[in-house]
């Protein structure tokens, strides 16, 4: 049995988990009766944190409180923390670099020497890619973030891959997060219609619009939907060709805002990509490495038969 203050770490370390605890759950975790979890739930108390009875069941969860809990993590806890803040310093956020190395500085200093062998070892063998491509100013993702959660209308300055600018008024519903890039799902006012748009191009004008009723989702798959919107919608050509691989290996090759993959069976699956030029979609489909049959659309086919004329003849 744990003693009573390395009982209560454990309690709060517990009650941190984003979900509601019985007494009898705790009383079970921690080895002891119901009635010595209720006393440590007091003692928690007591010392300022704020530890919620929620109705019916008898349950307890943390709230939030002007004390900030000791930062409670077991060995995986702190390894997945210490890999995250080491990829954040790479990631895709304006100026998050510097901040992220002085928070994973101040993790590795308290780690215990187990964990942090298992997080020094990883790092001495890993060399990271840093993001290509413009980042997002987290100014702008947090009053995007926070026009979602609100449910309040969002004007902005719109700057479009071909250098234009637009003022935009958006129903704010979803961010969605490829990995590369940060994309806002909205309802656009003006054009009546669901559009995706690219973080890193939105300047937000201050102040927020009015609040607006939730519309029903473009769809229940946002990540879908992004990858078909960015994928295929925006180009002249859209196509379809049918690989001669397993959706997985294909997967591997083509990431979701390149191309949408369906599997068809086991070992073949359809692709959905798009491009403004079919010299590029003929280029990209043959580099697959897969036998591949080209559906739609037909200026593709008649293009592809044309190249491949041409290339015969110049290696005859």
């Amino acid at each position: 049995m744990l003693e009573t203050s390395a009982r209560l770490l454990r309690l709060l370390s517990l009650l941190q988990t984003p979900r509601d605890w019985t007494g009898a759950d705790l009383a079970h975790r921690l080895e002891v009766d119901v009635r010595t979890v209720r006393r440590d739930i007091q003692k928690l108390r007591d010392l300022g944190y704020p530890v919620h009875a929620t109705p019916g069941a008898a349950g307890y969860r943390l709230g939030a409180g002007t004390k900030l809990p000791p930062l409670l993590l077991d060995d995986e806890e702190a390894v997945a923390v210490a890999i995250g803040l080491r990829t954040a310093a790479s990631g895709t956020l304006t100026g998050i670099e510097e901040a992220s190395l002085r928070a994973l500085a101040k993790l590795e200093q308290v780690l215990p020497s187990r964990v942090r062998h298992r997080v020094t070892l990883l790092h001495s063998v890993t060399v990271t890619v840093p993001a290509a491509g413009p980042t997002v100013d987290p100014d702008v993702l947090t009053a995007v973030a926070a026009a979602c959660r609100e449910h309040q209308r969002l004007r902005f300055d719109y700057h479009r891959h071909d250098g234009t600018t637009s003022v935009r008024d958006t129903e704010p519903h979803r961010l969605v997060h490829t990995g590369r890039r940060w994309y806002l799902v909205g309802w656009d006012t003006e054009r009546c219609d669901w559009r995706t748009y690219r973080v890193d191009r939105i300047r937000p004008r201050i102040p927020a619009g009015p609040r607006f009723s939730p519309r029903q989702a473009p769809d229940v798959d946002l990540a879908g939907y992004l990858a078909r919107g960015v994928s295929t919608a925006p180009y002249r050509y859209q196509a379809q060709i049918t690989l001669h691989a397993p959706a997985e290996t294909a997967a591997e090759r083509i990431p979701p805002t390149i191309g949408v993959i369906e599997a068809v069976d086991p070992h073949t699956c359809l692709l959905r990509t798009g491009s403004n030029t079919l010299d590029e979609l003929a280029i990209y489909v043959a580099l697959f490495g897969f036998r591949f049959q080209i559906h739609e659309p037909p200026e593709l086919i008649a293009h592809i038969r044309d190249l491949t004329s041409r290339l015969t003849d110049a290696v005859r």
